[in-house]
């Protein structure tokens, strides 16, 4: 096994970082690429040179990647190389040993592709920036000066470092957690404790409110009493005037039939009656009138100013406003006090009919 881990690291591209793909070409300084890692580093290189699908009309040159020799190309650019059959060989024999002596093969992992190089897969790590990135950019790109390491090694590492970090976390959380428990049941006894004063609170509003309610009741009741004996006695009087209006509404008519009548002595006949009912009906004198300002309530009028200014007094008891003379007891009492003495101030008309 370790005769071959160490075949399998000879047959390691420098620029994909993977076993050799076929075809493989062999460069001037024996260096090994992948056929098309050679394209790709040759591509790179020389930007404005046609590719093998156009028409090359002359050469060009890159870099070993491994000792930095000077390859120059002819006109045929990396398909000009030579292939090293060889080594291709070498890789069928190492790939079908491999099979035989690996009965569950381990599916490889998906690599993500570089973002700048969109065909190169991620597949070395660069040391001096901290971040993946893929043998392209160790060539050519922004990482060419720094140090790189294989994803393997450095996984392994971050793997541990990741590792050390779960469990002091976990170690962390532990404590935080002991913390947040002592904090959740600081705040169920907050929330018993303000349950049982917003409770004991509650009561004593209660308690004003029943005393308003049942004050507001008292001092409706009057207005309400008052407002029944006007509508009566309003509501009686239109309805006198209502029956005198259709009376009156009759003698129009019946005076228009009159009118009518052509006969002279019948019309002489009838004439006598209907202008005395006519004079009757046109004096009012003995329906009654509705003083001015019968129909006005502004006399029950409440002044809670003192009240009111009790109301917002109350406050919750501070430890140095007690004494020990009870006068915050008393305070209390006096705002319910005041509550209970609620009246109207009338200066009240009396509610009944005017005369005639």
């Amino acid at each position: 096994m370790d005769t071959m881990d160490n075949l399998e690291k000879q047959l390691i591209c420098p620029i994909c970082i993977e076993t050799f793909t076929k075809p493989v070409v062999i460069l001037p300084c024996q260096h090994n690429l992948c056929r098309k890692c050679a394209n790709d580093v040759f591509q790179a290189a020389n930007p404005y040179l046609p590719t093998r699908a156009g028409s090359l009309t002359s050469g060009g040159r890159f870099r070993c990647p491994s000792c930095r020799h000077e390859v120059v190309l002819d006109r045929h650019g990396v398909y000009g190389l030579q292939r090293n059959l060889l080594v291709e060989n070498i890789i069928d024999m190492f790939k079908q040993e491999s099979s035989s002596t690996k009965p569950e093969p381990v599916k490889k992992e998906e690599m993500p592709m570089c973002e700048v190089h969109k065909e190169e897969k991620i597949n070395i790590y660069c040391v001096t920036h901290g971040v993946p990135t893929c043998s392209m950019c160790k060539v050519f790109g922004a990482h060419k000066d720094c140090e790189v390491a294989p994803i393997t090694s450095i996984f392994q590492t971050k793997k541990t470092e990741l590792s050390d970090g779960i469990a002091m976390m976990v170690g962390t959380n532990d404590r935080m957690q002991g913390i947040i428990s002592q904090l959740e049941g600081a705040c169920r006894v907050i929330e018993e404790n303000s349950c049982r004063q917003k409770t004991m609170l509650c009561e004593k509003f209660d308690l004003l409110y029943t005393i308003l309610e049942d004050k507001k009741r008292e001092m409706c009741r009057k207005v309400t009493s008052e407002q029944e004996e006007k509508v009566t006695y309003i509501r009686g009087l239109s309805r006198k005037y209502t029956e005198h209006l259709e009376e009156s509404c009759k003698l129009v008519e019946s005076g228009i039939q009159t009118m009518e009548e052509q006969g002279q002595a019948v019309f002489l006949q009838a004439i006598k009656p209907l202008l005395q009912k006519i004079a009757e009906a046109s004096s009012v004198s003995h329906l009654e009138k509705v003083e001015r300002g019968y129909e006005n309530m502004d006399h029950y009028s409440v002044d809670f100013r003192r009240e009111r200014q009790a109301l917002r007094s109350i406050d919750f008891i501070q430890d140095e406003d007690e004494d020990e003379d009870g006068e915050t007891e008393l305070s209390d009492e006096a705002v319910t006090q005041a509550v209970q003495n609620l009246s109207l101030s009338t200066s009240k008309s009396p509610a009944s009919p005017p005369s005639t």
